[in-house]
């Protein structure tokens, strides 16, 4: 099995605000008692954007001009708090592909890039940019650029970093440690079978 190749990564976006937004807002709490991951898109950032009695409260990712964005814009240090894998899969299951933002919780970063998530930093007047962009025509198309180190987006780039193991990883399809280790299973094989104790 081969792992994609993230190079680029391009779509409409959603600004959502704020500083130190931790994984607990992401992904409260009681939606982590789960067997498997698939269902924790629909709870992402639940407590913010839903009443006590499920109704919508205000929040970008109710806006109906804001549904099917895949890259997620917010503030600085994004997703600190516990180091929950439930946030970053969360937020891969809502269809977010990459997340741009001033920075990062470093394990909350770290989950992402092995989930294949680009998180990219970008300096806070750009972030504003990209927010107001977005807010002026939802349907703007936004292009993080993971090779580059730059975001496009309406005829406009701005830089933006990302550390350079996490760029090497994603561009050259290695950023799955559990899918590097399964693409050596058939070579695994044949050592064993080469080994007279494993053999017997």
């Amino acid at each position: 099995m081969s792992l994609e190749k993230i190079t680029t990564v391009t779509g409409r976006g959603v600004h959502v605000p704020g500083n130190d937004i931790d994984t607990d807002r992401i992904i409260p709490a009681r939606f982590m008692k789960c067997v498997t991951f698939d269902g924790l898109g629909e709870y992402l950032f639940y407590d913010v954007r839903k009443n006590a009695d499920g109704t919508n409260q205000p929040h970008p990712l109710n806006e109906p001009r804001f549904q099917g964005a895949i890259i997620l814009l917010s503030g600085a240090n994004f997703g600190c708090g516990s180091s929950r894998e439930h946030a970053p899969q969360a937020i891969q299951k809502h269809g977010f592909r990459a997340i741009i933002a001033e920075s990062y919780a470093e394990i909350f970063f770290g989950n992402c890039t092995t989930l294949g998530i680009p998180c990219l930093s970008v300096a806070r007047a750009d972030i504003q940019r990209i927010a107001a962009a977005i807010d002026a025509r939802p349907d703007v198309q936004i292009t993080v650029d993971v090779a580059g180190g730059k975001i496009r987006f309406a005829g406009q780039a701005v830089p933006a970093s990302i550390r350079d193991s996490a760029r090497d990883a994603l561009v050259n399809g290695r950023w799955d440690a559990i899918g590097e280790l399964l693409e050596g299973v058939g070579d695994v094989k044949k050592v064993a079978a080469r080994l007279p104790y494993l053999a017997a």
